[in-house]
């Protein structure tokens, strides 16, 4: 079986100009894979070069432009430019210079793919000198919609838009669900559904990229201490994230906590998302909620489908972002008095899309509803694990199986 990534349709478009593309996330979550596809299309990957490979590395030491030698061999596209894919080249040193070279050179006659993880997401922030020459895509794990071969789609005017689509589509994809909360959204062991597998590549991933990754991209010294802490965030997924509790379990300092964080976030272990302020009286400023992108890892069956649906949000939200269709973002509600909604979508920084998760169908709590009217009015959706939901209790403001809103 293949899966279709949504990136695919949007990280290659010519719609996007010379830029150099940059696709970076999770480890084995399919960069490579959709890269080397497209390349293959027009090369027969004779244009692809992995960075990791020593003899790329002796190839760039004896001659810096080592590629053009390769690219007459192949024909070149419908815009009359060739595809060229860097894979692991953020791991060279000075690799931001070479790309700078790479693209002053050759950019009106090659488009470059770059694909990665950490150390492209920390340029994504930093403003240096590639500023103007690339753009960056992210890749997620599989979405449901992926998983089960749907096209992308554009976000409508109004989040109530996407629930009216799902209550006029009777499908439901509980089976699919199912699998993807089991074995997670990363292609390798989702394909092969097989359990004594997906607990041997667990480990495994945890254990590698600590030791390659991490190692690399930050200068904490006890490295292994990042390890600990992925084994103290499963109970508290969902839960807004005391990093000074957490320094007292690590037995380090609020900044050393702080630095293990980051460095989690760097190598796409766990994202983190914020507290809404606007608008919410007496609302949590500082303390985020971390969620993991192997949603498997979370300690309990809310909290695996806690984290599932996060990671749904933050795909959906990543590809409208990436695809040009505006700014969007992925919040939490919740006040000192414990009053909570799981999630907020802001549309150009402004409220538009409210969600509660449940593992079963049940009456909708009023703070939600406070929430929405607090917010503008907006749509509030209670998404539940149950297979067969899908109802309105009253104007904007609906409970929905999961399995059918992010199936449609």
């Amino acid at each position: 079986m293949e899966i279709s990534r949504y990136v695919q349709e949007i990280a290659f478009s010519g719609e996007f100009g010379r830029q150099m593309r940059f696709i970076a996330g999770p480890r084995q979550c399919g960069k490579t894979t959709i890269a080397r596809d497209f390349i293959s299309r027009y090369s027969g990957d004779s244009l692809y070069y992995n960075w990791d490979s020593r003899k790329i590395r002796d190839a760039y030491i004896r001659d810096s432009h080592f590629f053009i030698r390769d690219i007459y061999n192949v024909p070149p596209c419908g815009n009359g430019k060739r595809w060229v894919c860097m894979d692991e080249i953020h791991k060279y040193p000075g690799w931001k210079n070479i790309l700078k070279d790479f693209f002053d050179s050759y950019h009106e006659e090659l488009q470059f793919i770059v694909t990665g993880s950490a150390r492209l997401d920390m340029m994504r922030q930093s403003g240096d000198s590639l500023a103007g020459r690339y753009l960056s895509f992210r890749l997620n794990p599989v979405s449901l919609g992926e998983f089960v071969g749907l096209p992308p789609v554009p976000p409508p005017e109004s989040s109530d838009d996407i629930i009216q689509i799902c209550l006029d589509t009777p499908v439901y994809r509980q089976d699919e669900l199912e699998v993807l909360l089991r074995f997670s959204g990363f292609p390798e062991p989702l394909l092969l559904a097989k359990d004594r597998f997906f607990t041997r590549w667990q480990s495994g991933y945890l254990d590698s990229l600590i030791r390659e990754d991490l190692r690399e991209i930050t200068r904490i010294k006890d490295i292994e201490k990042t390890a600990v802490l992925m084994l103290l965030l499963p109970e508290r997924i969902g839960s807004p994230l005391s990093i000074n509790n957490l320094a007292g379990e690590l037995n380090c300092s609020f900044a050393t906590a702080a630095n293990y964080f980051t460095a989690l976030e760097l190598g796409y272990l766990i994202f983190r998302i914020s507290p809404y302020t606007n608008k919410i009286a007496r609302s949590l400023k500082k303390e985020k909620k971390a969620y993991f992108y192997d949603w498997t890892r979370a300690a309990s069956e809310g909290g695996r489908f806690e984290n599932y649906v996060a990671v749904e949000l933050k795909s959906k939200i990543d590809y409208w972002q990436d695809a040009g269709y505006g700014d969007f973002d992925l919040f939490y509600i919740r006040d000192r008095d414990g009053r909570e909604t799981d999630f907020l979508v802001t549309r150009e920084a402004r409220p538009w899309l409210l969600v509660e998760i449940k593992l079963s169908r049940s009456s909708i709590e009023y703070q939600h509803k406070k929430h929405r009217q607090v917010l503008g009015d907006i749509p509030f959706i209670q998404l539940v694990l149950e297979d067969g939901v899908a109802e309105r209790s009253e104007s904007f403001v609906y409970q929905m199986s999961a399995s059918r809103f992010f199936g449609n």
